[in-house]
């Protein structure tokens, strides 16, 4: 097989794990690849996706090759594969616009901000570096709130001819105009706001619609979420926040039997510990009713390794995103999207979304076709 080519908006966390995660597996087998949905995807493992471009705007990371860059402050991720060879791919200057918030310079070392001083680079000139790198799909990993940039990046993919996996809560696969603009171009999208593998939000799923389909009438929930790294310190501005809570909110919404009102649910981040790090936690509370109307309620401790958790799914999206370019697929990945995601197209329970991704990475021609027209009700 051929390899698949990335390119990287953001050198954080999630991009660490990602990387890690693409040579830790590379010398694995089947047998003893732990924490992979799919060892294979359309006869591509992790070990054949290759990083060719990266940009960020940190002075500790522009200019680094990329496998120093990955560790570099204020980067916390658990180290689970340290030995990465150079890739001869530097980290190159990004554009500002909205990709991080003031409030975050005024923190000590490590935590704070350090603007990068090289010049930004025009769209012509970003979309040249995709375009001279060979690169086949963008992943955007820019901090939640940056709205612009990441549409100044998803608008450089259409130009440069490339698919865009989408991490972060900005609307842009939920958005009918760059939905069409990229099913126009035969460009692959995949979004919006990537699912843990085992985190916080599909838990919380997991759990509300275990309540839908045993009968217990689910009356109110919070899910609260503590952590350390850059991601929980972005969001203490509340300003950014919007998306995410509502990315969040609809993701556990999407599959309760019956909508909650606002005022009694409530799902997001809600507080930065520093000494946690990239280390997550999460309280969930469920207060619902069983039969004869008599009360009931569940309360869960989550604690992971954030940003770990999400790389296993971005090397799906990745994996998924490159079958699509081979089939000629371009558009909005509904299947790929609502398993892979929490706020794509079309929510679907979680059965459902994997069903139709099992069947999409088979090469089902119908099912994407499916998934865009049938919202929740869609068939297997």
């Amino acid at each position: 097989m051929s390899e698949i080519r990335i390119a990287i908006v953001g050198v954080g966390n999630c991009a660490s794990s990602l990387v890690q995660g693409i040579h830790y597996y590379r010398n694995r087998t089947p047998e003893d690849a732990i924490g992979l949905m799919h060892w294979s995807i359309g006869g591509y493992t992790p070990g054949d996706i290759r990083v060719v471009a990266a940009f960020d705007i940190d002075r500790r990371k522009v200019g680094k090759d990329v496998s120093e860059a990955i560790f570099a402050e204020p980067n916390c991720t658990a180290i689970f594969c340290p030995e990465i060879p150079a890739s001869g791919v530097v980290v190159q200057m990004g554009r500002m616009l909205d990709g991080y918030s003031d409030h975050m310079a005024a923190y000590d070392a490590p935590f704070t901000f350090v603007p990068a001083q090289e010049t930004e680079p025009s769209k012509a000139e970003v979309i040249r570096v995709l375009q001279d790198s060979g690169a086949e799909v963008l992943m955007n990993y820019l901090p939640v709130g940056s709205e612009a940039a990441t549409r100044f990046y998803a608008e450089c993919a259409l130009e440069a001819g490339v698919a865009f996996v989408n991490n972060i809560p900005v609307f842009i696969a939920s958005d009918s105009v760059w939905a069409q603009r990229f099913a126009e171009k035969k460009l692959p999208l995949i979004g919006d706001d990537i699912k843990a593998q085992l985190g916080a939000t599909i838990t919380h799923r997991a759990l509300t619609d275990l309540f839908a389909k045993r009968g217990v009438k689910l009356e109110r929930t919070y899910q609260l979420n503590t952590g350390g790294n850059t991601d929980f310190l972005n969001m203490l501005n509340r300003s950014r926040l919007a998306s995410k809570k509502k990315s969040k909110t609809e993701a556990v919404q999407s599959v309760a039997a019956q909508r909650l009102d606002d005022v009694n649910i409530h799902v997001g981040p809600s507080d930065y510990v520093p000494w946690q790090k990239d280390n997550k936690v999460c309280f969930i509370r469920m207060e619902g009713k069983l039969f004869g109307d008599v009360p009931m309620n569940i309360e869960l401790r989550l604690s992971v390794e954030d940003s770990p958790n999400s790389a296993g799914v971005a090397i799906d999206s990745i994996r998924c995103a490159k079958l699509a370019l081979e089939r000629g697929q371009g558009g909005v990945l509904y299947a790929p999207s609502s398993y892979f995601c929490k706020h794509p197209p079309r929510q679907f329970t979680d059965d459902e979304a994997f069903r139709m991704t099992e069947a999409f990475i088979a090469g089902d021609a119908i099912v994407d076709a499916v998934a865009s027209a049938a919202g929740k009700t869609a068939a297997s």
